[in-house]
């Protein structure tokens, strides 16, 4: 009995990690950079996207039903979409749009029965997999979407049914909603910049593997190693600032280096602190983080205003220094 009690658990542990895992890959190829490519980075033509994602996010806290009826619900609309991708309508972009920007709050709340080996797990196949399959054709990723979707509502059967112990939600630092938001527009901008540029195409110019095994690092050292909150924040906007230095003198092989490594390492950050926040509290996070922040991020990158982004790191290091003197301060004054 004990053998099929951890067989059963083991079951329900993999499948949270592909239900994770293929939601977040699908986030990526499919709704942040196929139908983006695929409308060639129109913004009003995009626009039905994130309004739906802001009203998703909204909406799936006061749906007034159970958590499991609200992933089924918003899952079958994200596959039934996927199956007319990439020529969506308007109201297909909408529809897309709100199940998307529905289903990131409830994955959220879901990694909370999550292992820190379940989460570590789950963002390494989700990066491996987006970044070999980056530089697939957006107009030809209709198949993938199918497959993405039908593998997360089977997994979302099988998803464990109590959150685990507490091991996972003590001692995780919590970082503002003002250095989280700086840190997804940091990377939105760069990141969309980059997927861009002809010129210095990491995905495309040979560095799959690079890229995949710093993704895998970052995640590690993020999951494995503690360091103060204050150095952590300087440490990540010091990574970007490499990333985006390494980026304007095009040298591919390090910002190849870099840059996945900082992605990896501050989304941990990123989910250690709103892993304990309530379902409402995730939905209003996600509206800033996941379609605000990266949306401003897209804008920058159309409108080529890529070199203005590094006074953004003088702002953001003026600001972790203020804060810190003031920790300090008021741990002094006590």
């Amino acid at each position: 009995m004990q053998k099929l009690n951890f067989l059963k658990i083991s079951l329900a542990q993999i499948a949270l990690i592909i239900f994770i895992s293929s939601e977040l890959s699908y986030y990526l190829l499919i709704a942040q950079t196929g139908i983006v490519e695929y409308l060639s980075s129109d913004i009003f033509a995009i626009a039905p996207l994130p309004i739906g994602g802001v009203l998703g996010s909204l909406l799936t806290y006061y749906l007034k039903i159970s958590n499991k009826s609200k992933i089924s619900l918003f899952l079958f609309l994200q596959l039934i979409m996927s199956f007319f991708y990439p020529n969506l309508s308007i109201v297909m972009l909408f529809i897309l749009g709100i199940s998307v920007g529905a289903l990131a709050p409830l994955l959220i709340n879901e990694l909370k029965k999550a292992s820190l080996i379940d989460l570590g797990l789950a963002l390494c196949l989700s990066y491996v997999l987006g970044t070999f399959l980056f530089s697939y054709e957006a107009s030809l990723r209709g198949n993938l979407a199918i497959v993405l979707s039908t593998l997360t509502i089977i997994s979302s059967y099988l998803l464990p049914k109590r959150k685990t112990p507490s091991e996972n939600l003590e001692n995780y630092q919590e970082f503002s909603l003002f250095i989280m938001v700086l840190w997804v527009f940091l990377d939105s901008a760069l990141f969309e910049t980059l997927s861009r540029d002809i010129t210095i195409s990491i995905w495309r110019d040979g560095y799959n593997f690079e890229i995949a095994l710093f993704h895998i690092i970052g995640v590690f050292v993020a999951l494995k190693y503690k360091i103060q909150k204050q150095i952590k924040e300087l440490f990540i906007i010091l990574l970007f600032a490499l990333s985006y230095l390494f980026y304007f003198l095009e040298e591919s092989f390090l910002l190849s280096l870099v840059y996945p490594f900082v992605i990896s390492y501050y989304n941990v950050a990123i989910l250690k602190t709103i892993i304990k926040k309530d379902l409402k509290v995730i939905s209003i996070f996600m509206i800033f983080i996941g379609w605000i922040a990266s949306g401003l991020g897209l804008i920058i990158a159309l409108m080529g205003l890529i070199l203005f982004v590094p006074i953004l790191f003088l702002i953001a290091f003026l600001i972790v220094i203020n804060e810190q003197q003031s920790q300090k301060k008021e741990f002094n004054y006590a």
